[in-house]
């Protein structure tokens, strides 16, 4: 999920009680499949073309791609996986809740699926995707168990330093002189032998992507902290079950859109305009703004998903199987784009690559509701379950 480089609940005591939890599971699970869509729009440009792992146009675009290109960059990049990580530090805590009521020790078992989502994720980031995020996850899951304790308001206020010094941090960097891209020429070359590379067979992929990992780990500089920024948040509305019952907070939800879409929609603006993430200052600004359009996005779905449920009931099937769908979403892409497939990269306009992406998100959406109607996991989260517990969960309804 690249933004820089590229269970159940225990028995209700009541019905009312067990309806409240059955809507907050169906809100998460339909925001999570949202997160979904959007981590795609993102990650699509660096399977669709080598370019834009080196952070330049491919020199083929013209001012439509540019502008298709630009709105994407606009909208999307930064925000969606802070939106993401929001939902894991928000489901960290349903899963203490969850091994408290049933008397379990957490932190062994939670070790545990940290371990399996790392080397999952180290899998998809060399066979797949060099943008991988969930080995970052595992690793700040390890930090989040640490501090699992920490207060509500002292996890918001530890998430706005986060943000503030890595702001800082790159604002300095800006006004230093230092470029995330030194030399256009030298960048706009290594884009058009990243894309042959794209178009080679599987082992042409898997070098690209070894040889691209020393860069996405300096992106993750940036990337890592903000993510686990966005973990504290998650955290803190967890403690607080916000989404519950998310229509008692309407308030709050609309305070955060009338705050959340000019602040960020300025800010994402000054980011695209500026080059996007070639440019310091352009992220230094999207750091300190990003948290706030994904905010106003997240109260907009929630808003949406109260008054529509049948909404939340078409895509929490999608959130439920999160990670099948996110590696899914990397292995279709590969099949479409890369030589190991159809071979497509730097042969679709901005356009047609999100046309692919959305047409991808609907199948998976599909294919999750039939799935879930069937099964009580994703094939990769029951695999994951087996290996936190230590056993082997029932996968039939």
């Amino acid at each position: 999920m690249t933004a820089l480089r590229p269970g159940q609940q225990g028995h209700a005591l009541d019905v009312s009680a067990e309806n409240i939890d059955d809507a907050r599971i169906n809100v998460v699970d339909a925001l999570r499949g949202v997160a979904l869509l959007l981590i795609l729009l993102v990650n699509v440009w660096y399977f669709s073309s080598g370019y834009a792992f080196q952070l330049v146009s491919d020199p083929s675009y013209g001012a439509l791609d540019r502008l298709v290109a630009g709105a994407v960059e606009l909208l999307f990049a930064m925000k969606a996986y802070l939106l993401f990580s929001f939902l894991f530090g928000y489901s960290f805590t349903l899963q203490l809740d969850s091994a408290a009521r049933r008397g379990a020790v957490f932190g062994r078992s939670f070790l545990r699926r940290l371990t399996g989502l790392f080397v999952l994720g180290a899998l998809h980031a060399v066979l797949l995707f060099h943008g991988d995020i969930l080995t970052t996850y595992a690793l700040l899951g390890l930090v989040l168990l640490a501090v699992r304790r920490i207060e509500p308001r002292s996890a918001l206020t530890a998430a706005a330093i986060i943000v503030g010094v890595v702001a800082f941090l790159v604002g300095l960097a800006a006004v230093l002189g230092a470029a995330v891209v030194p030399d256009q020429a030298a960048a706009v070359t290594a884009g058009a032998r990243s894309t042959e590379a794209l178009r080679g067979g599987l082992g042409d992929v898997v070098l690209e992507h070894l040889r691209s990992l020393p860069a996405m780990l300096g992106a993750l500089a940036v990337q890592g902290p903000l993510a686990f920024a966005a973990f504290l948040v998650g955290l803190a509305a967890g403690k607080h079950r916000m989404l519950a019952a998310a229509h008692t907070h309407e308030n709050l939800l609309r305070r955060c859109e009338r705050v959340g879409y000019p602040v960020g929609l300025a800010g994402a603006t000054v980011f695209a305009i500026g080059g996007g993430t070639a440019n310091m200052t352009g992220l230094m600004v999207s750091i300190l703004t990003a948290p706030f359009l994904a905010a106003a996005y997240a109260a907009t779905l929630l808003r949406l998903f109260t008054r529509r449920p049948r909404v939340a009931d078409a895509l929490a099937p999608a959130g439920r199987m999160a990670l099948t769908n996110y590696l899914g979403q990397s292995l279709i892409c590969v099949l479409v784009f890369t030589g190991v497939g159809l071979g497509l990269a730097g042969h679709t306009s901005p356009a047609q690559t999100l046309l692919i992406a959305l047409t991808i998100f609907v199948a998976q959406v599909a294919a999750s509701y039939w799935w879930m109607r069937r099964f009580r996991y994703g094939p990769f989260e029951w695999a994951l379950r087996g290996w936190t517990h230590s056993r082997r969960p029932a996968m039939r309804r």
